[in-house]
């Protein structure tokens, strides 16, 4: 019987535990929270979750866009640039006027946004010139991690390397005009690679990881998953990827992606408004729709999907005295749900979608909200852990085990007698978006 350690590198948190051949898990988790930006800690972690484990292979998800700096002897000169360092958005703002967005977006399935590495080069080579110059190598933190751990040579997968917004997606390989816009000669980037480290197969891109291993695959079921930002995407075969305005497009691997559009405003938002609103934490089963007459945008982390405006911030219009703690929350959840639903009207095929990640199960009344914004039934993933099970889903396909599709829970069916009233907030969101974007 096959068994595979599976690993989730995530930006919070590392996990790991042991799955069989069937992707059923043979041990309990393990998981060690961290800071996400140090990449020796990450690293030690790393060693420390996986410690004492034996499997005949290993499965790695691995957070995408991050970016680090290594010298000449491999060790870092930067921490961890993760995709919510938004201190690139100058330089992505100047690729724009340089170059063809929208070609851009063809090729690599990014923006340029100070998410991903065009931008973050850009800015790091202005900023911090000495640093950028002594730089032998620009790795992600996956890439770091397998160097430390195996001894081997940073190589990226085409999953991680396609996060990154500097690949081509169709010629497979670092994208030539990026590259010179950037300023970086390719030999300075990781050799590209899908071939494994003795038993160590290559980190994925955790998205596609997470659609996998909640068995969400194929155009029509598309995986919501809210951690602490938050995307709903849909994973399948395709031999040209075409990405899709307002929609990001990554790899899995040479013949499978994953498209869809993020939020940066997740988890993150709900734990925000936890610590800031005294009172907002009462349930929100009972109370109707759209009572309390807010519009809030949530883009307290800038914006992502659909319009990619890492300047954007967060608004909130229609308070009065009146307004309450639990109406600011309530309106914020929903503004989330309205931009998933902006999302969703860019995937027309969806036919079913499922709920997944740890912000989002955990709170039954935004999964109900997700339905009725959405107008279409969410069902409840039935895996807790989606990306470390993805990554073993992966690898035993790499060697040969097929694994059947988990299986989703209960399903949560949109409420028709509250579709006029989120249908007519939704629509007030959307001019509020609209004159901050100054399209009106």
């Amino acid at each position: 019987m096959a068994t595979v350690l599976a690993l989730d590198i995530g930006s919070s948190s590392v996990r790991a535990q042991v799955f069989d051949e069937r992707a059923e898990p043979l041990d309990e988790l393990r998981q060690a929270a961290y800071g996400g930006d140090d990449p020796d800690e990450t690293v030690r972690l790393v060693r420390e979750v996986i410690a004492g484990r034996e499997a005949d292979v290993t499965g790695v998800a691995c957070f995408g866009h991050s970016l680090l700096a290594l010298d000449a002897h491999g060790r870092p000169l930067t921490p961890v640039l993760g995709w919510r360092d938004n201190r690139a958005a100058g330089a992505a703002a100047r690729l724009r006027a340089q170059l063809d967005p929208d070609a851009v977006h063809a090729r690599t399935g990014q923006y340029l946004h100070p998410a991903f590495w065009p931008a973050k080069l850009l800015w790091l080579a202005e900023t911090e010139p000495e640093v950028f110059r002594r730089a032998a190598r620009f790795v992600s933190c996956a890439d770091y991690v397998y160097a430390e751990l195996l001894g081997v040579e940073p190589a990226a997968s085409l999953s991680l390397a396609s996060g990154t917004g500097l690949l081509d997606l169709v010629h497979r390989r670092w994208d030539a005009e990026l590259l010179a816009a950037a300023g970086v000669e390719e030999e300075r980037l990781p050799a590209l690679s899908d071939a494994p480290h003795g038993s160590w197969y290559p980190a994925l891109i955790d998205a596609a990881c997470s659609n996998l291993g909640a068995g969400c695959t194929g155009r029509q079921r598309a995986a919501l998953m809210v951690g602490t930002s938050g995307a709903l995407r849909i994973l399948y075969a395709t031999e040209r990827p075409e990405p899709r305005p307002g929609l990001f497009l990554y790899r899995l691997d040479e013949h499978r992606v994953v498209e869809g559009g993020a939020l940066s405003d997740g988890g993150n938002l709900a734990a925000w408004l936890h610590e800031t609103l005294a009172g907002a934490d009462g349930p929100l089963a009972g109370r109707g729709p759209d009572d309390h007459g807010l519009t809030f945008l949530p883009f307290l982390g800038g914006e992502r999907s659909t319009g990619w405006d890492a300047t954007a911030t967060g608004a909130v219009t229609g308070l009065t005295f009146a307004t309450t703690a639990l109406d600011l929350r309530q309106a914020a959840l929903e503004g989330v749900a309205f931009r998933f639903a902006a999302v969703a009207d860019l995937l027309p095929e969806v036919e079913e979608v499922v709920a997944t990640g740890g912000a989002l199960l955990r709170d039954p009344d935004w999964i109900q909200m997700m339905a009725d914004a959405l107008g279409r039934p969410v069902r409840v993933s039935g895996v807790p852990e989606a990306s470390l099970r993805g990554a073993a889903v992966a690898t035993l396909g790499r060697i040969g085990c097929q694994v059947v599709d988990a299986t989703p829970g209960i399903v949560f069916g949109p409420r028709q007698e509250r579709a006029d009233a989120y249908r007519s907030a939704r629509d007030r969101q959307q001019r509020l978006y609209e004159v901050l974007r100054g399209e009106q």
